[in-house]
């Protein structure tokens, strides 16, 4: 009689998986034109299907720096034209895909809005399905991410001292 072979530790299994080490840049895009201060948010369809709405972000292209990554990206996911104005630190997290384990590492700028119209016509991966202006004050319970509710509670607190 065969006996069916144990299931090997989930531990064994991730360290299976061939390991990806992925960098990208994005940004928090202030708009502060109107009464309060406003960042643009995008939202992708999650692998379930549902819409998750987090900070515009994407690869960095060869020879490019994070900085023009995050520019560059900001204007394909959402439409917007920006300034860096200073870098706002990375997150760094780990998740698997098919058959890989990606570490990936985020480069984040605040971001000043300096023109261009809302728009996800432009993102050539088709990620972003919809992007808004969030007042900077709700982010928090807008974004579907906490490393990235972290970060944009630290641009509120910034905004505040400096008002």
């Amino acid at each position: 009689m065969d006996l069916p072979k144990p299931t090997p530790p989930r531990h064994r299994l991730v360290r299976a998986l061939r390991r990806v080490e992925e960098i990208s840049a994005g940004g928090v895009v202030l708009d502060r034109t109107g009464p309060r201060p406003q960042v643009v948010v995008i939202g992708r369809l999650s692998r379930r299907g549902t819409l998750e709405w987090c900070l515009p972000k994407g690869h960095l292209e060869a020879g490019e720096t994070a900085e023009q990554a995050a520019v560059r990206e900001v204007a394909e996911e959402t439409g917007i034209q920006t300034r860096v104005l200073c870098p706002l630190g990375s997150i760094d997290y780990w998740f698997v895909v098919d058959d890989r384990r990606i570490h990936k590492v985020v480069h984040h700028y605040l971001m000043e809005a300096t023109g261009g119209q809302l728009s996800v016509d432009g993102d050539p991966d088709a990620e972003a399905v919809e992007a808004v202006w969030v007042p900077v004050e709700e982010l928090g319970a807008r974004l579907a991410f906490a490393n990235e509710r972290r970060l944009v509670a630290e641009v509120a607190e910034l905004l505040a001292d400096t008002a």
